[in-house]
């Protein structure tokens, strides 16, 4: 049996992001459900409306999850007991749009949707145009890791560094998203529509994957 040495190999890359992602939520109630999809319908020409108006496509405005629920509140009764009262049908939509970064363009889109009488949920994303790019180059760099090290150890031991027999990576979803904490609770329409000059923090990346050398004395 072929003896072998088994490393793993840590990549680590930074890189600056050049791309927003700006998640909108929407939501809508009414104790007719045909209402309730009409106040939903409304609000999201509202929002289109708005972010069309400051140079946006409506196409480039994405919609990532509709769904339409009851709810319910929990009230106590003279009696002082609980029960489920019927508030109304609840329609929650989820949009995103997406754009390479620029502190002018983000800073109108903000006023947009600042000013939207919709008034959506907001948050904001620093992240990369392309990120299979980066994340190839960090499993470029886990293996560079993982061969370094291997040889080393070989060269410590005197033996030499084989075949490469297998590899293990487990293949997770790596998140290529900046931590700038960018927050506007409740910022008045003239602060979100002024241009902060800012740059996001650079997006750290680490991965890991386990290689398997044949070695030879």
């Amino acid at each position: 049996m072929n003896k072998a040495i088994t490393v793993t190999g840590k990549g680590k890359i930074s890189a600056k992001p050049d791309y927003v992602v700006l998640t909108m939520g929407l939501e809508a109630i009414d104790k007719q459900y045909e209402k309730a999809i009409d106040i939903a319908t409304d609000k999201i020409a509202q929002l289109d409306e708005s972010l069309v108006g400051v140079g946006f496509e409506k196409s480039s405005i994405k919609t990532t999850s509709f769904n339409v629920g009851t709810k319910y509140d929990n009230v106590k009764d003279k009696y002082g007991n609980y029960k489920n009262v019927f508030r109304g049908y609840v329609v929650n939509h989820r949009l995103k749009l997406e754009f390479d970064f620029d502190t002018k363009r983000l800073a109108s889109a903000l006023s947009a949707i600042a000013q939207c009488l919709a008034e959506p949920h907001l948050s904001v994303d620093f992240t990369i145009k392309d990120p299979n790019e980066i994340k190839d180059e960090l499993l470029k760099s886990a293996a560079d890791n993982a061969r370094s090290k291997a040889q080393i150890l070989c060269e410590a031991s005197g033996v030499t560094l084989g075949d490469l027999m297998s590899i293990n990576y487990s293949w997770g979803e790596i998140s290529v998203v900046s931590k700038t904490n960018f927050v506007l609770n409740e910022a008045p329409p003239i602060l979100a529509a002024k241009s902060i000059d800012f740059v996001p923090d650079d997006i750290d990346l680490n991965d890991s994957a386990t290689f398997v050398w044949e070695i030879h004395k």
